[in-house]
């Protein structure tokens, strides 16, 4: 335990609430390093966040959105246009005109009817050849989870792939430095697996577990960051914590969050900004209300992965 690294919330050059706001469900937080923006969603109150980090927190503004929006990408030779995870599907998102279009629904009628009714896409992640790798699961709003969700591909050529079936609620995902694994939660089980990846076809194979989430203090793995030397930073959603996880899939540090519904971190620079849940059992955890939904940032000393824009034809 002596070799564990550990950041937290009273040593404030470490972490501090950035912006303290009450997100319904804050994630999915992206740094766009041309303007020295971050963005982030607020998939149930149907939200856009932005904040220049260079001008720092006064400069955070919120942009309604018609729908959720779960997860953005940027789209390779645009600034002006994002690729994202909505309700349906895959949608492009005009920052101009802050509009949704549908370029790619995932549902038809193969699947039942209700399904796109009682869906939403989650987490997502693009690879190094530009496919969009978009999970989905049942919407909280419409019904609990269950194990029907699906992780989605989506080829620069709008082919749509389902590359993983019976998944409950799907979370982080990555990619190893050398593009030969992938990296998958599901967060129900508690495990965040590895599967062999092949850059050139997409497929994947060989699933086995990378790392399993135990703990007393209880919660699921959530969103992950990957830094640049293959460590994974995983969000304990209602453990409050974020904890590195080796690339041999130890814990070699933890970072104590203010609140336990935390969601997703992502990389600016050698700052890792996390985002957060409302609390969803105020009553049983008082202390957990006050900075539920924030964004925080806290110095980690490491850079994060490179992210890659979807290359669309």
């Amino acid at each position: 335990m002596a070799d564990i690294q550990r950041w937290k919330v009273s040593e404030p050059r470490h972490i501090q609430p950035y912006i303290h706001l009450h997100c319904g469900l804050g994630e999915a937080p992206y740094y766009e390093e041309t303007t020295q923006t971050l963005r982030f969603v607020d998939i149930v109150k149907e939200k856009l966040h932005t904040v220049n980090l260079e001008r720092g927190p006064s400069s955070h503004t919120i942009i309604e959105l018609d729908e959720a929006i779960s997860t953005t990408a940027y789209i390779e030779g645009t600034e002006d246009e994002l690729i994202v995870g909505a309700k349906k599907g895959y949608a492009y998102y005009k920052r101009n005109s802050r509009k949704l279009e549908y370029v790619k629904k995932v549902w038809d009628e193969s699947d039942g009817q209700g399904k796109e009714e009682r869906m939403r896409c989650n987490d997502g992640a693009v690879d190094r050849a530009g496919r969009y790798w978009v999970g989905t699961m049942n919407d909280p709003k419409v019904q609990a989870p269950t194990d029907e969700g699906v992780l989605f591909r989506l080829d620069p050529d709008l082919t749509l792939h389902r590359m993983i079936e019976r998944v409950s609620i799907p979370n982080g995902m990555g990619w190893s430095a050398d593009d030969k694994k992938m990296f998958f939660t599901d967060s129900p089980t508690g495990n965040i697996f590895v599967y062999d990846f092949n850059l050139e076809s997409g497929s994947l194979s060989n699933r086995r577990v990378f790392f399993q989430y135990s703990d007393e203090d209880g919660g699921v793995p959530d969103g992950f960051a990957m830094d640049i030397e293959g460590n994974l930073w995983t969000a304990i959603c209602g453990g409050g914590k974020v904890l590195k996880v080796s690339s041999e899939g130890k814990v070699v540090g933890v970072i104590e969050m203010p609140t336990r519904m935390i969601s997703c971190p992502g990389f600016a620079g050698e700052d890792l900004f996390v985002t957060s849940a409302e609390e969803e059992e105020p009553e049983k955890y008082p202390d957990s209300v006050e900075y539920g939904g924030s964004l925080f940032r806290v110095n980690v000393g490491i850079t994060g992965m490179p992210l890659h824009r979807y290359r669309r034809l």
